[in-house]
């Protein structure tokens, strides 16, 4: 964890609420994140005067206006430029990044990429409503094949672009998911917090005007069972249940190394008989197993949730100013006698012309 959130006082939810009437569509799914991190941070027992939220431009980024800290509502994509320089000039900060697929995936991507690789210690959030909001609908590149939007409207053709494939591409080293509205989300929150590094996590974000229900054949409770399929470390990937059927897991199939979905059979003790299954064991250090997870077709397979991938590392900030430390070594750090070092000039209302000194 942090370790400026170790000493900070206790709040409450209410202490994280800000004076701004919070302004999305009635039933927008950012209402559900907002509490879901309004609900976290007294938990990890973060601290207002050093807790800093950055956005870009979109629905999702208006998020720093809603909770009592410092925030910097940025300008489109670039949300992760500006918290770099943050982190940099005060890296006790402990600074939560929101974005959108748009703003973080589109006219962002470049910068989220060297935010991932360079493994700056924040909390990437990244919403995903597969459409542009805030510009009337749009789609964006996480849309799906297919999407009817102003600007495709006959169906989009391009290649829906996943996420946490492009974070794990780009180096990440934790990666996670979650829904709007699922209970698990703060769980999440808190691992994503506790991870010395950059942390990215992507929000199935319900958008009741443009896109409304677009996650609802994985989200709704009827089908939850069967189609969520929630990671925890040292725990066997299994989902289902008996009312929806039975229960199932995901295996490696050795033949074609990729994974697959098997059937798990209730053992004497009437629980389910993973190990008889060969149902995989989630090891959040297995990048190999991530890639796979996070690229398992949503329709075909259950949707991974919760923590994919966490494997830390040096930060980048640490290197930098370990960098910075050697580099002072032996050296003046006074700015007075730096200007004064040399040729200089003063000016003197006696003097009048400039005259050397």
């Amino acid at each position: 964890m942090n370790e400026m959130t170790t000493i900070a006082p206790t709040t409450t939810v209410k202490d994280w609420e800000s004076d701004q009437e919070v302004r999305w569509c009635p039933g927008c799914g950012d209402y559900a994140i907002l509490k879901a991190v309004q609900r976290t941070l007294p938990e990890i027992g973060a601290d207002p005067a050093k807790t800093v939220f950055v956005s870009g431009i979109g629905c999702s980024s208006r998020f720093p206006y809603y909770v009592e800290s410092y925030g910097f509502h940025t300008i489109h994509g670039r949300a992760p430029a500006v918290a770099t320089g943050v982190k940099l000039a005060n890296p006790e900060l402990d600074i939560w990044l929101i974005t959108g697929d748009g703003d973080g995936m589109s006219i962002g991507g470049n910068h989220t990429m060297h935010f991932l690789r360079r493994n700056i210690n924040a909390q990437i959030l990244l919403f995903n409503n597969e459409i542009y909001g805030l510009t009337k609908g749009q789609y964006s590149p996480t849309s799906r094949e297919g999407t009817t939007s102003p600007t495709t409207p006959l169906g989009s053709v391009d290649h829906a672009l996943q996420p946490c494939v492009f974070a794990l591409g780009a180096g990440a080293r934790f990666v996670a998911r979650g829904y709007d509205t699922s209970k698990n989300l703060p769980e999440v929150l808190k691992a994503a917090h506790a991870h010395q590094g950059a942390a990215f996590v992507e929000i199935f974000q319900n958008c009741i005007v443009y896109n409304k229900d677009r996650f609802a054949d994985f989200t709704e409770k009827a089908v939850a069972d069967q189609w969520q399929l929630w990671l925890k470390h040292g725990e066997p990937m299994l989902f289902g249940s008996v009312k929806s059927g039975g229960f199932k897991g995901i295996a490696l199939d050795t033949q074609r190394l990729a994974l697959k979905v098997v059937d798990v059979a209730l053992g004497e003790d009437g629980k389910p008989d993973w190990q008889a299954a060969g149902v995989l064991v989630h090891d959040v250090t297995n990048r190999s197993v991530a890639h796979m997870l996070v690229e398992l077709p949503m329709g075909l397979f259950p949707v991974a949730l919760g923590v994919i991938y966490d494997d830390p590392k040096p930060t980048y900030e640490s290197a930098v100013l370990a960098q910075d430390e050697v580099a002072r070594q032996g050296k003046s750090t006074d700015l007075a006698k730096l200007f004064a070092k040399g040729q200089t000039w003063q000016v003197t209302e006696d003097q009048g012309p400039l005259s050397g000194v």
